[in-house]
């Protein structure tokens, strides 16, 4: 199991702060459960250690707990992405073209999903009968033809909100610069 297999296993990724107060499942802890076996497995852990991890991963509380029962044992946590602040106008054209890619992923998997499930139900229940699924298939087309279509106006459009939403981290930025006292070593 992979380092990012076992945290995807989670609900929440225990490394990031911001989860790290959240309580653990019982099915977080069978996930690091199932990673200590694999180690002991491996012979990565003797007994007495597996025996002492798994006692810890029993006690822990919240997500926080697990990170360090798995320290050695998988790769540390990933450098976090810059924020919007930090990120010039290229890579924020490259997050709304991602953005519009994404969502044409999911217009295409709604119409074939969609039209797939309508056409086998039409051919098991009522084949030769009113073709209903013309109906299912207009639907999620229009909407497939609309994010093709509309490409340029869909990424300016992600591109604007990543913009304002940019604009609003600087801003905020700037007044925690502003409001924060200057230390004693720069004056």
């Amino acid at each position: 199991m992979t380092a990012d297999e076992l945290w995807a296993g989670l609900a929440h990724d225990p490394r990031d702060p911001q989860f790290a107060g959240l309580r653990a499942s019982d099915q977080d802890r069978e996930v690091v459960r199932a990673l200590l076996a694999i180690a002991y497995a491996d012979g990565r852990l003797d007994r007495t250690e597996f025996d002492e991890r798994s006692d810890a991963v029993t006690a822990a509380r919240t997500l926080g707990d697990l990170p360090p029962i798995l320290s050695d044992l998988v790769a540390p946590a990933p450098a976090r992405p810059a924020g919007l602040a930090q990120v010039g106008s290229a890579d924020l054209a490259a997050r709304a073209r991602r953005k519009y890619e994404s969502d044409r992923r999911e217009a295409v998997a709604a119409f074939l999903l969609a039209s797939t499930i309508s056409l086998v139900i039409w051919s098991v229940v009522m084949f030769g009968g009113f073709f209903w699924p013309t109906f299912v298939i207009a639907g999620t087309g229009v909407n497939l033809a609309q994010t093709l279509m509309r490409r340029q106006e869909i990424i300016d459009r992600h591109l604007a909100r990543l913009e304002a939403k940019q604009a609003k981290q600087l801003e905020r930025q700037r007044r925690r610069e502003i409001e924060s006292p200057p230390d004693e070593d720069d004056a």
